[in-house]
């Protein structure tokens, strides 16, 4: 891409996704008050960062999205790494560590922390398949890898693998098989 630039096409598409999974949570359709919202306001700015993650216009979204995440409490800690399909269920405290790699349709809420592990085993971060769901005030820390359809619950720790179709509850947490794990959390789009 030309260094002054932005890359418009990617970003539309990564958007387009984005707008339509988010309509599909909420409805079928995003009202005006949502797309005025902080949390729109930052999956439309970090859509746009990861889009041009290089050049002038790299400089510009990371600022605004510093800024945003001053304003929001959300802390990717210039993590780029997640998929298609983006849901922030509301404004509050999200930290994600820069190492923690997401596949695609993610939502997450307030109160969750993403982190590395500094020692041991599980020293590193975590990694995530495809439709991860993580509720309110979850932590999930380590070289750990969350499988394809998995509901992380309310206040749960979790620091251990996770296969797929699973849901994680608890602290400690315990995993309990269920096929669509995610059903009626994360839409189908």
């Amino acid at each position: 891409m030309n260094y002054l630039m932005p890359n418009i096409k990617s970003y539309q598409k990564k958007i387009a996704i984005d707008y339509k999974f988010n309509a599909a949570f909420r409805n079928g359709i995003l009202s005006k008050q949502f797309l005025k919202s902080f949390e729109w306001k930052f999956i439309k700015c970090y859509r746009k960062c990861q889009c041009n993650p290089h050049g002038l216009w790299n400089k510009i979204y990371r600022w605004r999205l510093n800024c945003l995440e001053k304003k929001t409490g959300f802390s990717f800690e210039n993590n780029m790494s997640i998929g298609n399909g983006l849901i922030i269920g509301h404004k509050g405290t999200i930290v994600i560590n820069s190492q923690a790699k997401f596949g695609s349709l993610l939502f997450i809420t307030h109160g969750v922390t993403i982190g590395r592990d500094i020692r041991g085993k599980r020293a590193g971060a975590p990694s995530f398949g495809d439709r991860v769901c993580i509720r309110t005030n979850s932590t999930v820390v380590g070289n750990i890898k969350i499988g394809n359809d998995v509901l992380i619950a309310p206040n749960t720790f979790v620091n251990f693998d996770v296969p797929d179709h699973s849901i994680v509850i608890g602290n400690p947490a315990s995993i309990h098989h269920r096929d669509n794990a995610t059903e009626g959390h994360i839409p189908k789009i």
